[in-house]
């Protein structure tokens, strides 16, 4: 039995002051930019440099970065023609970068990609040395990461998750595979992995086109589940200390990976779907991958349904609860396939509503079959209370913009202003638009679509205010 322990009541207004006391300072211990921005989790043990590592420029997906861009100098520095659209660049602790090059292998389904690590020379962006991987789903050749030891980690046709290391030899640069983990008895035939990330506890998330979730963990010990039959998933995982977020056609979870490392939902929530895929979106569903922000860098997790007019969802990271929702576009295209970017409590959604994807990389018809391609972002600022619109702009952003900390500007490829007849031809620009205000501050042409077809790849921003941004036809370096 324990001792009794005598307790005194304290009087209820030093109770308040106390309690105001302490959120205050909690408040103060988050904060990490102006404004009250809170910092996200650095990264786990086992991923390379902050910044330049992951697709989505961290494990919460917020697409931001604590590099400064280009910006108003910017100017092109180099560039060549890798053979493949490179989905995903890295740049490593030697400075070297690395990228996920994709090439596309029959126009009806089911089609397939070959992906490609192709490593470039950080000055002159000259291809030095590349490595085929086994063909497979479109996404598996998108969604990788570098870890510590410079190494790419990617899924291939094989079913594998592979760690693609690369070595100076006396006959040039060499890319090899260092290591590999076999997933075939967890994923079925037809299948392929669509996304793929590290978790603080030193396991990697994967799941599949097809709704398999599941863990390896470093001993290449395999453990999965399956969602739902007939949710599918066409974007990447989103991670925390915690657990994962993950988004299927049908509803977005939060997810815990048991002791025995097979992932299990901890909630769960639907979300309108629309009546169809919309053009400019890869599958009938939301096109976010989940971002977490927030109260702690994680405190909520924000989405984009597919609704008519689609809908900004933010919900509570640990519970589920509804934080607000309003409608994500104002005068936008009324429909999105990039992730959500933030910084503190602000989000900044990208609009890609009436985008041409290559016809063998989307999933099924759309409805309508084509729209103009008016593009549009909008920046949102949540609180407890609810969310508002700060600001709304034309621009036609066509890759996945990167959000700088450092200089406070988003960066990212687009067109001109929309011209009748003509949707995704002619001039190429690096954009360079102010968080604060949603105003351009600069504008560089850097190339001609079709060859320079952004694509909405991705971008990464690296040391020496460069950017990295693949095109259909070119990787192209961009310093400022």
């Amino acid at each position: 039995m324990c001792p009794a322990v005598r307790t005194q009541r304290l009087p209820t207004v030093v109770v308040a002051l106390l309690i105001i006391v302490l959120s205050v300072f909690s408040a103060g211990l988050s904060a990490a930019a102006p404004g009250g921005r809170s910092a996200a989790p650095g990264p786990p043990i086992g991923v390379g440099p902050v910044g330049t590592s992951l697709i989505h420029g961290d494990l919460a997906s917020t697409d931001s970065t604590p590099l400064r861009g280009p910006g108003r100098t910017a100017r092109v520095a180099a560039s060549s023609i890798p053979g493949g659209a490179c989905a995903a660049t890295f740049v490593g602790s030697d400075g070297l970068v690395v990228s996920l090059c994709t090439k596309f292998i029959g126009l009806r389904p089911p089609q397939f990609a070959v992906a490609t690590v192709v490593l470039f020379d950080p000055v002159t962006a000259a291809p030095l040395a590349s490595k085929q991987l086994t063909k497979g789903g479109l996404l598996g050749g998108v969604y990788g990461y570098l870890d510590d030891r410079d190494r790419v980690v990617v899924a291939d046709g094989s079913n594998s998750i592979l760690r693609v290391a690369h070595r100076r030899t006396p006959r040039g640069w060499q890319l090899f595979i260092d290591d590999r983990v076999d997933l075939g008895r967890h994923i079925p035939a037809g299948d392929a992995v669509t996304g793929l990330a590290p978790d603080w506890q030193g396991r990697v998330w994967f799941a599949t086109t097809n709704g398999v979730i599941g863990t390896v963990d470093a001993k290449h010990r395999v453990a999965s589940m399956r969602l739902p039959r007939g949710e599918k998933l066409g974007n990447g995982l989103s991670v925390r200390p915690s657990g994962a977020s993950v988004l299927s056609t049908h509803a977005l979870y939060e997810m815990r990976a048991g002791k025995n490392g097979v992932p299990y939902p901890v909630w769960r929530r639907a979300y309108d779907r629309g009546p169809a895929r919309k053009p400019g979106q890869l599958t009938w569903g939301s096109g976010t991958t989940p971002t977490y922000f927030g109260p702690g860098g994680d405190g909520w997790v924000a989405i984009a349904d597919n609704a008519i007019r689609p809908n900004l969802l933010v919900y509570e990271s640990d519970t589920g609860i509804t934080v607000c929702s309003m409608k994500a576009f104002g005068t936008s295209g009324q429909g999105t396939e990039n992730s959500i970017l933030a910084w503190g409590n602000s989000l900044v959604v990208p609009s890609t509503y009436g985008y041409q994807y290559p016809p063998m990389a989307v999933d099924g018809p759309s409805s309508p079959a084509n729209a103009a391609f008016t593009g549009g972002s909008t920046r949102i600022d949540v609180t407890a209370e609810g969310c508002r619109r700060v600001w709304e702009n034309d621009d036609r952003i066509a890759t996945l913009p990167r959000l700088s900390r450092a200089d406070g500007l988003i960066h990212a490829f687009g067109y001109g202003p929309v011209r009748p007849g003509i949707q995704q031809l002619g001039p190429v620009y690096y954009l360079a638009t102010d968080f604060e205000t949603g105003r351009r501050v600069a504008t560089l042409k850097v190339g001609d679509a079709p060859f320079d077809e952004p694509l909405e790849l991705t971008g990464t921003i690296g040391p020496g205010n460069s950017m990295w941004q693949a095109s259909l036809g070119r990787m192209i370096k961009i310093s400022g």
